[in-house]
């Protein structure tokens, strides 16, 4: 037997549960990976909350957690080329990341973790890391850009400032007051949110504009004249305001997480781990990541 966290209804985190599942095996084409670490992202608890989400990625109950995961390979099946028992990896596995065990066909999403890149970071970047890649590649964002950024301070925020200024682009995140200190760590210019965004940084010069969280960035930017193609968003849907573009990690190009490794292993982007909880407190864990304001990641261990 092995343990796995599953949920048999939707509902918050009570009804996350931590228990014994039989022990998975790899098959043809498969590997297995002894999970070390699985990071948080907002769409775990969402899909956990609401029936309708969980629907639309073909989630049934009972299900298990998480997508997010790292660890190392420990058993390969018939046929597998790309990797071997003993390798590090990380990876996402939509429903059953959290768990001793992940079974995934070495083609998916399956990647190779770098030395000098720890279990816990590795784990934090198949959503956040895809998706921030993806939010600045759909606005083109280049050198001598100015770009604002909502939800700067978030699990994909971080990424997307660093990955931004490693373009060459100057940055202004929005967030709490609270968090100035630490977007300017991260290399960014902080601004509140809330009403009266446009008007804040209307003298910044902003010529692109990603929106983290919602659509109040992306409006604030299209009051500014910015282009709707050169303001995109990974939170309002498959129809944003003011044909502004829609994208997530899915939309990531190709080869972005080892771009985003390597920089990680190279100490040109770092990861801010908020948290690290044990996997018997998996609720606790999902209770912070949930309440929207940790700074950084969050990140259960095995």
């Amino acid at each position: 037997m092995s343990r796995a966290v599953v949920y048999e209804k939707f509902g918050g985190p009570e009804v996350l549960e931590l228990r014994e599942v039989p022990e998975p095996h790899a098959g043809p084409g498969e590997v297995r990976v002894r999970v070390t670490a699985a990071g948080l992202n907002p769409m775990d608890w969402g899909l956990a909350a609401r029936p309708e989400a969980a629907a639309q990625f073909g989630i049934t109950l009972p299900s298990g957690f998480g997508y997010d995961f790292a660890g190392v390979v420990d058993e390969v099946g018939p046929g597998v080329t790309k990797f071997a028992a003993g390798d590090r990896v990380h990876g996402g596995a939509l429903g059953r990341a959290v768990a001793d065990f992940v079974v995934i066909e070495e083609s998916d999403a399956l990647f190779a973790t770098p030395d000098g890149v720890s279990d816990e970071v590795a784990s934090t970047l198949p959503v956040a890391g895809s998706s921030a890649a993806a939010a600045l590649a759909a606005i083109g964002l280049r050198a001598g850009d100015t770009v604002l950024i909502g939800g700067a301070a978030g699990g994909v925020g971080i990424f997307a400032v660093q990955l931004a200024k490693l373009a060459g682009a100057t940055v202004i995140g929005t967030a709490s007051e609270s968090t100035s200190g630490f977007l300017r760590e991260l290399g960014a210019e902080p601004v509140a949110y809330g009403p009266g965004l446009a008007d804040r940084v209307r003298d910044r010069g902003i010529t692109a504009a990603t929106d983290l969280f919602g659509t109040e960035t992306a409006e604030a930017a299209l009051a500014l004249g910015v282009p709707p193609e050169r303001i995109s968003t990974i939170a309002a849907g498959p129809t944003p305001p003011g044909g502004v573009r829609a994208t997530g990690g899915a939309d990531a190009e190709p080869g972005a997480l080892a771009r985003i490794t390597a920089a990680i292993a190279a100490g040109e982007l770092t990861v801010p781990v908020a948290a690290v909880f044990p996997v018997e407190k998996i609720r606790d864990a999902v209770e912070l990541q949930a309440g929207r304001h940790v700074h950084g990641k969050v990140v259960v261990t095995l």
